[in-house]
């Protein structure tokens, strides 16, 4: 299974990256539990009364025991919009191998493979204060590409503008978005949440436009969790720098440790029930830990979409 970041760091074009991501993610699945669902991702679906007999896959049921119908693509019409945030914030790391936005351009990349397989429509956006950039959701193979090779320019990019400071907006990015958006989709969201702890409100409330005007959420709030979770540094003296306004501060991490956890874990909660309540899928994910968590909750949440 070929997750590692050290090897796909290895690996070009971003296009391979995702593939083995994916292939690797999939293999997986098929020596776990989640094995008839990996099965239905790839272009299955279980055979219904009333599906045409003629249809059912016999290699699959073979290996499984359980009758599975050949989907075509006029069967799956799903729309996907993956959002992500690119503020100075997302260029983060110390412990990871990955900065966050590195890591959230493989884990787009990855999902935007795994709907493509699915015959749906995959589109992108890119934010910071605002909506930079918007491509529209289609589902051919040149439209993939073309995403795919924006993606690389990012990638690209990130040394150039690293030390820039663009702040994030994620809820008035939402907003725009959710009037922009025509047609009924599913928003997956990739973002730090860095700036909300003081607009929490805000973004629940485009969170909530979203929903309103009928679109499905994913959020992936994609963090460093040893650093931005547990603060978990050496002893000494750390100066710490705001990445997007530049402002500085020196913490001896040992000392407000424990009230720093407290403090995000309680606010974490309350963003994670603000969810829960506007009928938003949530996520944490980790940037050092494989692309999985995030891949099976994209899966988890396709399979409810039918």
């Amino acid at each position: 299974m070929i997750l590692d970041p050290n090897i796909l760091t290895q690996l070009a074009p971003l296009e391979m990256k995702a593939r083995n991501i994916v292939e690797g993610f999939i293999s997986g699945l098929h020596r776990s539990p989640y094995h008839g669902f990996s099965v239905e991702f790839a272009e299955h679906k279980p055979y219904n009364q009333g599906d045409d007999f003629k249809h059912i896959d016999w290699k699959v049921y073979g290996k499984t025991e359980r009758f599975y119908v050949k989907q075509y693509e006029a069967e799956t019409n799903l729309r996907a919009h993956v959002v992500l945030d690119i503020s100075s914030s997302m260029y983060f790391k110390h412990f990871a191998d990955w900065s966050k936005l590195r890591y959230a351009i493989h884990l787009a990349a990855s999902l935007m493979y795994m709907l493509y397989r699915q015959r749906d429509a995959s589109g992108l956006v890119l934010f910071d204060e605002k909506v930079r950039e918007e491509f529209p959701a289609k589902s051919s193979y040149s439209h993939l590409r073309l995403l795919f090779s924006r993606l690389e320019e990012q990638l690209s990019e990130e040394q150039e503008k690293a030390g820039l400071q663009r702040s994030s907006a994620s809820a008035e990015a939402l907003h725009q978005l959710a009037e922009n958006l025509k047609k009924r989709s599913l928003v997956i969201i990739l973002t730090d949440l860095f700036e909300n702890v003081n607009n929490h409100e805000a973004l629940i409330s485009a969170l909530r436009h979203l929903r309103h005007q009928k679109h499905e959420v994913l959020l992936f709030n994609v963090l460093e969790h040893q650093s931005e979770r547990e603060l978990d540094f050496p002893d000494g003296k750390f100066l710490f720098e705001d990445m997007e306004t530049g402002s500085e501060m020196e913490v001896i991490p040992a000392q407000v440790k424990e009230d720093y956890k407290k403090k995000v874990n309680e606010y974490t909660r309350r963003f994670k029930l603000a969810c829960n309540e506007a009928r938003v899928d949530f996520e944490e994910i980790d940037t050092q830990s494989p692309f999985d968590l995030a891949l099976l909750a994209y899966l988890n949440k396709r399979k409810k979409l039918g």
